[in-house]
């Protein structure tokens, strides 16, 4: 089915639901097609927005529990308070934490093997570089969050 916005000579808007396009021609041809407000059968389509589907990779807004979306929603303050209290944490732990970049995976090694003083580091590790060291038993966790290189930072 494929509805159509319609409009008449006298100017009513109204839908028209068809089987397909070549079906509303048809049906105008034969005069089945008029206004329902005044009768008309000089109809035509109006212009119309496009039906147009939302990308297959967005995730549909999460209801809350009074069953409004909560995309959009600005924090709670219990919220905001939590996220600045873990923000507070993890910029304490990292006072004493020197900064590897991309080379966290080989100097957290070197420390777990005693090629290296153990000290605190952190910086960059892709998912297979985490794996690896968790699965040869180097000791290392994900920082709740995001760190800018000290370099990007204003």
């Amino acid at each position: 089915m494929i509805v159509f916005d319609l409009s008449c000579d006298n100017g009513h808007r109204f839908e028209g639901w068809f089987g397909s396009s070549e079906d509303f021609v048809s049906q105008k041809e034969r005069g089945l097609v008029s206004c329902p407000q005044c009768g008309s059968d000089a109809v035509s389509k109006a212009p119309m927005a496009p039906a147009v589907g939302k990308k297959g990779n967005q995730q549909p807004a999460m209801p809350n529990a009074k069953g409004k979306n909560v995309s959009n929603a600005p924090m709670t303050p219990e919220v905001a308070e939590a996220l600045e209290q873990l923000a507070k944490a993890q910029a304490k732990a990292l006072e004493n934490s020197t900064w590897v970049g991309k080379d966290f995976a080989e100097q957290s090694r070197a420390m777990h093997y005693g090629e290296r003083e153990h000290e605190a580091i952190h910086g960059e590790a892709s998912l297979e570089e985490a794996r690896e060291l968790l699965d040869e038993g180097v000791p290392v966790a994900p920082l709740p969050l995001p760190v800018a290189p000290p370099d990007d930072v204003n």
